[in-house]
């Protein structure tokens, strides 16, 4: 086997198959049990198994604190009228909240591609030890979260995949979300990588606060007309706008220096931190994100006014100068709010009226007499 291809195995965790399978249990004197049990890559029958002999097996396990993460301690650094932002390290912070007193947790972790953080994290671990990582912290964020709350994990793909198998049998899934974000170059031998992974899940059965923000209809910015055909059902549509789906293709990356906060690194637009907020919470509900960044989340609920904690394990000092400029903060959001929550935005309203194409008003003039307004129709 060559050694390439060993190295593969080992540094990915992936069990081998085939002749190399094979050729992996000679030269061990091993079984396929043995090393899937050694890897944690545990099929149907082996979990089987571990069920059957829980008792006996948890007699032999070490104890699970031994594992976990030392602790640091952590320091308050800055605090509103609603939130507080500590600079530390998430795990440590998380075990000193109280169970059940979250309403929305959003983490944005590192996304383990061997960058230099200003905090000097190891960003380049085994697959292994990525994942059991984050399975850490997410256990902790599940721990804190209420009844009814909802977690949010931005990631990678491949890394969100891998995560979402720990999350199944904790928490309730609800959506896969596709953000279409466009930060990189093209990768030789892979298809252009276009979007990143937002994963949508509750503790319990449904989430207890549910409403999503509605999208205006997307049309030509050159001739404003439509870019998708609804044919005849132009008078069933809401002029609300269209339901929120779970491919997100209008949320910016965040290049601009208007927008940026901190050099060096990206950055989430306020943009989908307002859509989250909005979505899963209530005025004065508790957000929490562990892992601060630029401090986006935090100002979201800051402005949205939720109550708020975070937590950033390298330099807070872009965090804190953030809130300084609340103000402009509060004119960026208030502008993506105005085009929400209706088919047209103002200025495409009044240009479609110029050039003759259908509006809502338009649709439900023609509509036969008897028949229920446009209006009238509260969801479609």
């Amino acid at each position: 086997m060559l050694v390439a291809r060993l190295r593969y195995y080992n540094d990915k965790n992936i069990v081998p198959t085939g002749g190399d399978l094979d050729r992996v249990l000679r030269a061990s004197s091993i079984t396929e049990i043995d090393l899937m049990l050694r890897m944690g890559r545990l099929n149907r029958n082996v979990l089987e198994a571990i069920r059957d002999y829980a008792g006996e097996i948890r007699a032999i396990i070490k104890d699970h604190d031994a594992e976990r993460t030392p602790y640091h301690p952590v320091m308050q650094v800055f605090e509103t009228s609603l939130g507080k932002l500590y600079e530390g390290d998430c795990i440590s912070l998380m075990r000193e909240i109280e169970s059940d007193t979250v309403d929305l947790v959003f983490a944005d972790p590192p996304f383990n591609l061997n960058k230099l953080y200003p905090s000097k994290i190891n960003d380049n671990l085994k697959t292994e030890h990525y994942i059991n990582w984050c399975q850490e912290w997410l256990s902790e964020c599940i721990r804190i979260l209420k009844h009814g709350g909802s977690l949010f994990i931005w990631n990678l793909p491949k890394w969100n995949a891998a995560l979402a198998n720990f999350l199944e049998g904790r928490l309730n899934f609800l959506n896969w979300i596709s953000v279409d974000i466009k930060y990189s170059l093209p990768i030789q031998g892979r298809l252009y990588p276009s979007h990143y992974s937002l994963l949508y899940y509750t503790k319990g059965e449904r989430p207890r606060v549910f409403h999503p923000d509605r999208l205006p209809m997307q049309i030509c910015p050159h001739c404003y007309g439509d870019l998708k055909d609804y044919g005849g059902y132009k008078d069933k549509m809401n002029p609300r706008g269209i339901n929120l789906s779970d491919i997100w293709l209008d949320i910016p990356p965040v290049r601009h220096a208007k927008y940026k906060r901190r050099n060096g690194a990206n950055e989430l637009s306020l943009k989908l931190l307002d859509r989250i907020v909005e979505l899963t919470t209530d005025e004065g509900d508790l957000v929490f994100d562990p892992f601060g960044g630029s401090g986006t989340t935090y100002m979201a609920a800051e402005l949205k006014n939720r109550r708020w904690i975070g937590v950033e394990i390298g330099p807070t000092d872009d965090i804190v100068n953030r809130f300084d400029r609340i103000h402009q903060e509060r004119g960026i959001l208030n502008d993506y709010r105005e085009s929400l929550n209706t088919l047209f935005t103002e200025d495409a309203h009044k240009k479609r009226v110029q050039v003759g194409l259908w509006t809502c008003e338009s649709v439900r003039n023609k509509k036969k007499n008897g028949q229920a307004s446009l209006f009238e129709t509260e969801k479609r």
